[in-house]
C-alpha cells in the first residue's frame, strides 16, 4: 500500500500556488503586464491543479460541490470556501496588474491573507485527527504554512527572504519528524485500551478482521521501515531545503534559480509522501499493524 498520488500532489502544489499568490498579493515581486501574467499563470496552475487533484481523491468526485456546504463543522469544507475566495480575490488583483498596470493594494493584502488561510485550513484537515497522533499537533499547521510561504518566496524570486524562510521551514519540517516519531507512544493507545480488555490480560490480534482491504487500510495503514524512512527524510531535506539554499547563496543565475525551484518541488513531494506514509492511524492496532 502507498499513499494516494492525488493527495500528495494536492498538498504539494496547492501550497506552492497559494504561497506564490500570497507573495504576489503583497507586491513581491512588483510586476505588471506580461511579466505579471507569467507569475500569476504559474501560481494559478499550481493552486488550481492541486485543488483538482484533491477532487479526484474524493470517494465520489462528481459530488465535489457538496464539499462547500458543511463549512460550519468541516475543515475540508472551509478549505473549499477559502480556496475559491482566495482565487477570486487574487483574480481581481491579477487583472489590475496585468491589464491596467495597477496594483490594488488592499485587494492584494486581502487575497494574501485568504491564501494563507487556505493553506491553514488544508493543514487542519489533518491536524484535527486525534486518531493520527503524529498529525494531531500544532506543528502540523506550522509546517504547512512555513513550507508554503518559503516555496512561494522561492517562486516569487525573493532570494534573501527565500533563504531565511527555507531554513525556518526546514526547522519546522525536522521538528514535525522528531515530535511525530514519539507521538503514537505518547498517546497511550494500545490494543488493550482500544478494546477495553486490558483489565483481564494483554489482548492480541489472533487474525485480521477480514481478508480484503478497505478505505482505512488504503489511506492510513502503512509500514515504512526506520532505515528507509530516514533515507527518505534526508533526501527530502536535501532537495527541499539544503540544495535550494546553497543555490540561492551562490552568484545569481536564472538556470540555478530554476534548478533550486525544481529541487524544492521534488523535495516537498518526498516530504509529503512521508507525511502520509508515516501517518500511523490507531486503526492499525485493530489490524495488527501497530
Amino acid at each position: 500500500m502507498h499513499p494516494a498520488p492525488s493527495v500528495i500532489l494536492f498538498t504539494t502544489f496547492s501550497g506552492l500556488g497559494f504561497g506564490l499568490l500570497a507573495w504576489l498579493g503583497l507586491g513581491y515581486p512588483a510586476v505588471t503586464g506580461l511579466t505579471a501574467f507569467v507569475f500569476f499563470t504559474i501560481a494559478y496552475v499550481c493552486a488550481v491543479g492541486g485543488l483538482m487533484a484533491s477532487a479526484f481523491h474524493l470517494g465520489r468526485p462528481e459530488r465535489a460541490l457538496k464539499a462547500f456546504t458543511q463549512w460550519r463543522t468541516s475543515w475540508l469544507s472551509r478549505e473549499a470556501v477559502m480556496s475559491v475566495a482566495a482565487l477570486l480575490v487574487m483574480g481581481v488583483y491579477a487583472i489590475g496588474t496585468i491589464f491596467f498596470a495597477t496594483a490594488l493594494s488592499l485587494v492584494g493584502v486581502l487575497g494574501a491573507v485568504l491564501c494563507l488561510l487556505t493553506v491553514f485550513t488544508t493543514s487542519m484537515i489533518y491536524t484535527q485527527l486525534k486518531t493520527v497522533p503524529r498529525w494531531h499537533s500544532p506543528l502540523t499547521p506550522v509546517m504547512f504554512l512555513a513550507m508554503a510561504v518559503a516555496g512561494g518566496a522561492l517562486l516569487a524570486g525573493q532570494t534573501t527572504a527565500a533563504v531565511i524562510l527555507l531554513l525556518l521551514a526546514g526547522g519546522a519540517l525536522v521538528a514535525t519528524w522528531v515530535h511525530g516519531d514519539g507521538a503514537f507512544a505518547r498517546s497511550g493507545t494500545t490494543l488493550a485500551t482500544a478494546t477495553g480488555l486490558g483489565s483481564i490480560g494483554t489482548p492480541r490480534a489472533f487474525e485480521p478482521p477480514h481478508t480484503g482491504t478497505n478505505y482505512l487500510l488504503r489511506e492510513f495503514v502503512f509500514v515504512v521501515g526506520r532505515k528507509h524512512g530516514m533515507k527518505l527524510r534526508i533526501i527530502a531535506f536535501v532537495l527541499a531545503i539544503a540544495l535550494p539554499v546553497i543555490l540561492l547563496l551562490v552568484p545569481f543565475s536564472h538556470w540555478l534559480a530554476l534548478v533550486a525551484v525544481l529541487s524544492h518541488v521534488a523535495g516537498v513531494l518526498v516530504a509529503r509522501w512521508l507525511f502520509f506514509a508515516q501517518a500511523e492511524h490507531v486503526v492499525g492496532l485493530y489490524y495488527g499493524k501497530r
